[in-house]
Formats: C-alpha cells, sequence, structure tokens
C-alpha cells in the first residue's frame, strides 16, 4: 500500500505590540491567502510583546473562533528584535514566514513567497524598491545598506526587514547554531548563505496605529547590523589613530623648522592649539563609542538571557 505523505505546514509569524486595530484584518487577510493553497496546512502565530491597549483581547477572541491561529503574549515588553525571533523558535512549519502585524508588507505576498518555496527555493525574501514613506528616509535607509555592503563580505539584502518565508532547514540553523540573545535576524538571514530569491514590492505607509520605531530603536537596528556583520569600524579607528599620530609628529616637526627660521616673526599662538585639542577629542570619543557598541555586543553574549518569558500561549497543543 502506498503511503500518503503528510501535509505540510507553514507557519505565519507575526509580532504585535498595540496593534489593536490592525490585527483582525491581518488575520483575515492571512487567512485567505492560505485559502488558495488548501494542499497546505498554516500556523499563524501572534506573539504580542505585552500591549497596553486591546490587542490581547481581540487576540484571544480570533484563537477561540479559529484553531489556526495560536498566541504567545509576553510577561513584558522584550523589544524589537527578541520578541519576533522567539516566535519563530516556536514555529513548526516546513516554512516559516515573517509577516509584521501593521500591514505596511502586504500579507498578499506571502502566496508568491509560498510558490517560490514549493520551487525549492529555502530563502524568499521580501524588498522593498519603493516606499510610501518620506523620500528624505528611504534615501537614507539606502545609503546605510550600501554601506553596511561596503563594510563586510557578507551579501546583504537592501530594503530587507525580515519579512520573507524560510525553509524549515533555515529555521534548525537559526535555533541551534546561532546563540545570540540579542538577534538580529537580517544579519543571521545573510549569513546563513543559503540560495534565495527576491520579491519586490512596495511599502504601504500605516493605516492605522502610530509607528513603534523611535530615534533610538533605528539607531539599534543601524548600530546592530554594523557591529554583528563588520569589524571594520574597529580597524578604521585603529588605522586612523596611527595616520593621525604621524599628521601631529609632521605637524609639530613643521612648527619647529618654521619657528627656528622665522624666530622673531613667527608666532603660534593658542587657537590652533585649542582646535587640535578639541577635534582630537571628539575623534577619541567617536572611537570611544564604537568600542562601546562592540563591548555591549559582547556584555549582552555573556549574560545569556532568554530571548523572552511567556505569560500565557493560546491553542498550542
Amino acid at each position: 500500500m502506498a503511503r500518503v505523505a503528510p501535509v505540510k505546514l507553514i507557519s505565519i509569524v507575526s509580532p504585535c505590540y498595540n496593534e489593536e486595530g490592525n490585527v483582525r484584518e491581518l488575520c483575515a487577510r492571512t487567512k485567505a491567502v492560505m485559502a488558495a493553497f488548501p494542499h497546505l496546512r498554516y500556523e499563524h502565530i501572534l506573539i504580542d510583546n505585552s500591549s497596553t491597549d486591546g490587542t490581547v483581547p481581540i487576540l484571544r477572541e480570533l484563537a477561540r473562533s479559529d484553531r489556526n491561529i495560536k498566541v504567545i503574549v509576553n510577561s513584558r515588553n522584550f523589544g524589537h528584535l527578541r520578541s519576533p525571533q522567539h516566535g519563530i523558535y516556536q514555529a513548526k512549519g516546513d516554512a516559516v514566514a515573517m509577516l509584521l502585524s501593521d500591514l505596511q508588507d502586504p500579507p498578499e505576498l506571502l502566496g508568491d513567497m509560498i510558490l517560490e518555496w514549493e520551487r525549492g527555493t529555502p530563502i524568499v525574501v521580501g524588498i522593498k524598491n519603493t516606499s510610501d514613506e518620506g523620500s528624505l528616509m528611504y534615501r537614507t535607509r539606502t545609503a546605510y545598506y550600501r554601506l553596511v555592503a561596503k563594510l563586510t563580505k557578507i551579501q546583504v539584502f537592501e530594503h530587507f526587514t525580515g519579512f520573507g518565508l524560510y525553509d524549515r532547514i533555515v529555521i534548525d540553523i537559526l535555533k541551534n547554531q546561532f546563540t545570540d540573545p540579542y538577534p538580529y535576524l537580517r544579519g543571521m538571514i545573510a549569513e546563513v548563505g543559503f540560495s534565495h530569491a527576491k520579491i519586490y514590492y512596495n511599502q504601504k505607509r500605516r493605516s492605522r496605529g502610530i509607528t513603534k520605531n523611535n530615534f533610538y530603536t533605528l539607531y539599534d537596528l543601524a548600530m546592530l547590523g554594523i557591529t554583528n556583520l563588520s569589524k571594520v569600524p574597529l580597524r578604521i579607528f585603529t588605522f586612523g589613530g596611527f595616520a593621525m599620530s604621524l599628521a601631529s609628529l609632521l605637524t609639530a616637526l613643521f612648527y619647529l623648522v618654521y619657528k627656528l627660521v622665522f624666530w622673531y616673526s613667527f608666532t603660534v599662538g593658542i587657537a590652533p592649539v585649542v582646535i587640535g585639542v578639541f577635534f582630537f577629542m571628539s575623534i577619541q570619543l567617536i572611537g570611544l563609542g564604537i568600542l562601546g557598541e562592540y563591548i555591549g555586543s559582547i556584555h549582552t553574549m555573556v549574560q545569556n538571557r532568554p530571548l523572552v518569558i511567556e505569560k500565557e500561549r493560546i491553542n498550542f497543543d
């Protein structure tokens, strides 16, 4: 008797924080996408990062009416990196998708990603090649991605936010071989290095709610991307220190010779000294800041804390 192959499972992970205006539409649009794949099962894991609005009661209601919806509620807000990664690690699917809850990344794109995955592509990433956000912010992001690409030998996906579909083999590598307690998913996916496909889309503005990104979270992501993927900034300051030391020595010799030749007519004054002191102090502070970022990453690693602490689970067997 022929053995029937098990039905494959697609896991969709959506991190939430104060998304009461979006989660109903998110789940409905995701369900509609998966209805086009009757040969697949799916689970939609929504991990809530201790929302302060009505998101959690809505998630409980959605989970009661649909067993495909699974909910994790964290005991507190564990940040915008740890919580999504924990949700990914709880997924049991043959492929796992990351889909944010703000609806800026269209759930309908999951259909294209699944088709590409069924062709045998282990990593399918969503790339926003256009965006409804301000042109200045988009150009700034573009410049940042290109800077990171120049600082590392790893292929970095430009305008990739984590939105994508990843085969089980990729998820198992992330879960078992990466031990970072403050994970940077974009860098981890780039580090894996498997063959990939890109799905391009236009990122929309938020229609409901307010963005959770502020200057600090954007700066945190930017520095994490650099420190996780490259040591070049440290070495730039090492080489820069040697170069400035040599420049200082040559300048001092020039002033000494010039003073000896024009002893009575040449007066240095205090302005060059003050400017030089403040210049070198600022360079030192920048260098200490970059060094501190790397030390902070080491500090986070050695603490080895769990990604999140769960308070509640719904619809997990």
